[in-house]
């Protein structure tokens, strides 16, 4: 396979790339800033391996297909990425040659070609959620005599209601939340789309108690550490392992849960979807840019599906004519047409 005939200097297209494009143009967030950055990190130091010099004397020149392709199977084979960890990383990469596409025209049928390594496919599992008891206990019995359990308790219920993702939780400040006109929360989402969640009465009197016991700042993390800074991602998975362990002692079925912070996601769309909430309403609600994948509840959702079933009248065999060898006149009339 034939290299990109361009000699450019690597460096200098990937600071305009994430500077110029992804920052200024396309005002990406933080996180899909970082993922990109993460996948180039990985490959420029697989790329420097391959060919034999450092990063800095790289240019585009060393970038062919067969090595992007070579680069995807080193996640898979030699870091034991999951497949849709390759794909996430092959997305940043064709974005990179769709910007250079776009700036060096005379590369695009070699460019092409890097842009053709398709995504592979991959088994999407069912997804877990909890039931309703299970999530009550979750939140109930967490160890609210503490300031780490009021938090706590007021996170879990805050992610219930709203079905939110832990990277918009843990980036929610104080002045997020509307507790006296619109009784919300304001969330910036993926690709920086913001959208208001309404809060239960519940929810209102307990954020109204947790917001007493962190300081008034406007711009106070809503759910800081010890430290008084937000919590992290790892640090919001521990506290749910910590409330999963308090509510076992309760509700028993717990014990043979897995519970992230995803899982509450989850949950929050299977429980619309039972009663009865549109699948769009709920697409609304959680923020997904496609129905689609809003559509995987529905598919995962058994209940449903059992009461489908109980519409659908099973075949009563007792009521099944049997088969009779046509007659003559029949045999003739169908050889004549």
């Amino acid at each position: 396979m034939s290299k990109i005939a361009h000699g450019t200097d690597l460096s200098c297209l990937l600071h305009k790339f994430f500077c110029d494009y992804l920052i200024q143009q396309r005002r990406l967030s933080d996180n899909t800033v970082s993922a990109y950055r993460d996948t180039f990190k990985l490959y420029l130091a697989f790329l420097s391996e391959k060919a034999k010099r450092p990063v800095a004397m790289l240019t585009l020149s060393d970038i062919d297909r067969d090595g992007i392709v070579n680069f995807l199977q080193h996640l898979e084979n030699d870091r034991g990425n999951s497949i849709r960890t390759r794909n996430n990383r092959l997305a940043a990469i064709r974005t990179f040659f769709n910007y250079i596409a776009g700036e060096w025209p005379e590369n695009i049928f070699r460019i092409s070609q890097i842009l053709a390594i398709p995504q592979k496919r991959w088994n999407r599992p069912l997804l877990g959620h909890l039931e309703r008891d299970e999530i009550e206990a979750l939140i109930n019995f967490t160890d609210t005599s503490t300031w780490n359990g009021e938090r706590d308790r007021t996170m879990l219920l805050l992610l219930y209601n709203t079905g939110a993702r832990v990277s918009e939780v843990i980036h929610l400040q104080r002045h997020d939340v509307d507790l006296h006109r619109q009784h919300a929360v304001h969330f910036y989402g993926k690709g920086r789309k913001e959208r208001v969640i309404p809060l239960w009465p519940k929810t209102v009197k307990q954020l109204k108690v947790w917001l007493t016991r962190i300081p008034l700042t406007e711009s106070t993390p809503l759910f800081p550490n010890r430290f008084g800074e937000p919590l992290t991602r790892s640090g919001v998975r521990q506290r749910v392992l910590v409330a999963q362990q308090r509510a076992t002692k309760h509700c028993p079925s717990l014990s043979q849960r897995k519970i992230t912070p995803h899982t509450v996601r989850h949950t929050t769309a299977m429980h619309l979807l039972q009663s009865g909430v549109d699948l769009s309403l709920i697409a609304l609600w959680l923020g997904h840019e496609q129905i689609d994948t809003t559509h995987q509840y529905m598919e995962a959702n058994l209940n449903m599906k059992k009461v489908a079933l109980k519409s659908l009248e099973p075949i009563d065999s007792a009521n099944i004519k049997q088969f009779r060898t046509p007659s003559d006149s029949v045999l003739a009339f169908l050889e004549s047409l």
